[in-house]
């Protein structure tokens, strides 16, 4: 019965952290918050693991100007991101899409997070 309060007491602990982080989630509603938040999600074009925001090569600087631009035009984040990806691909994207093959990147680890509760339960009720 020890273990079943432990594992209760760590997943309430576990959605305490994950509803904070959401909630701590960067605003958009200031221009510079978006552009700033914008920037950190689109990858270097010239560069490895680097977002446009943490490089100085060329080509992140015009990235980021077209991202600042498109902002103060009052285009959406989602409308912005779509444009990079259409003109640099999908790679230029630093996080993976939420929709076709993209949602089995996010899906896929959540179901392995599921499977390893159920089977912690499962052991925990043999014992």
């Amino acid at each position: 019965m020890n273990v079943v309060k432990s594992f209760r007491l760590w997943s309430l602990a576990f959605l305490c952290v994950l509803a904070v982080a959401l909630l701590e989630a960067p605003s958009s509603a200031s221009t510079q918050g978006r552009i700033a938040h914008l920037e950190t999600l689109v990858k270097c074009p010239a560069c490895d693991d680097l977002s446009v925001a943490q490089s100085n090569a060329t080509s992140s600087i015009a990235v980021r100007h077209d991202i600042a631009r498109r902002v103060r035009e009052g285009e959406s984040d989602n409308k912005i991101l779509t444009s990079l990806e259409a003109t640099y691909g999908t790679s230029i994207l630093l996080s993976p899409s939420t929709s076709g093959l993209g949602v089995l990147l996010w899906l896929v680890p959540l179901a392995a997070l599921l499977a390893l509760a159920v089977a912690a339960v499962r052991l925990v009720r043999r014992r």
